[in-house]
């Protein structure tokens, strides 16, 4: 999409109410209004839709951690029958395996954070849009009886209550505290090619670590049978 949901929800919520009304008498008519208030809820029905994909993300996540715990645990049985066969190196390949299932597992809690952060977020903008379409509407009646008004011989147009203004400028205030952190991530500096390598020197060097301790601890369990 042109404008991501985040921005495009805050741009509709931080739009001024007043310009709207000042369109309206001008056109000397209610379509501005109406049109402003039909594209909140195409905005709604945008917000819907990332949240439930949002929704989506986290029970895959969810999905695909159990699948890995399921493999992780077997693994375990393939690394000790390995072992009681003398066959180190299938030992230390299912471990080795095993190390692998488990960083991704990790990973997944990390998708699940950031979806269920998202949908939160997105939950806010549902709210925060809600808000906004009851202060349009709110808006567009005290236009329309201003409108009966004058042609019934009143004052004329006149602006919405400024009682209802700052009831919504309290919940837009609220909503841009909770989205301000949704503008952007911080950027991060790529490191050069060998310091990158040396990083992943280090973590080839983990590895086995992680492989030979489990292996003396597969042996020790052997040695206690």
């Amino acid at each position: 999409m042109a404008e991501s949901v985040f921005v495009r929800v805050r741009r509709l919520v931080s739009a001024g109410i007043e310009d709207a009304v000042d369109a309206m008498e001008r056109a000397g008519g209610t379509g501005v209004m109406r049109e402003a208030i039909r594209e909140v809820d195409r905005a709604v029905d945008e917000v819907r839709s990332e949240q439930e994909a949002a929704t989506a993300r986290r029970l895959q996540a969810m999905r695909q951690q159990r699948m890995f715990r399921d493999q992780i645990a077997a693994l375990d049985e393939k690394a000790r029958f390995a072992l009681a066969e003398n066959r180190d190196d299938l030992a230390e390949a299912a471990l080795s395996r095993q190390l692998d299932f488990e960083a991704q597992a990790q990973r997944l809690d990390a998708a699940q954070a950031e979806a269920a952060g998202e949908a939160g977020r997105l939950e806010e903008c549902l709210v925060a849009l809600a808000a906004r379409k009851s202060r349009m509407e709110e808006a567009l009646a005290a236009f329309e009886a201003a409108q009966r008004d004058a042609s019934l011989g009143g004052d004329g147009p006149a602006r919405p209550d400024r009682r209802t203004e700052r009831k919504v400028e309290r919940a837009e205030a609220a909503f841009d505290r909770a989205m301000a952190g949704a503008g952007g991530v911080a950027g991060i500096a790529r490191a050069d090619a060998q310091t990158a390598a040396k990083v992943a020197e280090i973590a080839t060097l983990q590895k086995s670590a992680a492989i030979a301790q489990r292996m003396a601890a597969l042996r020790s369990t052997r040695g206690g049978e």
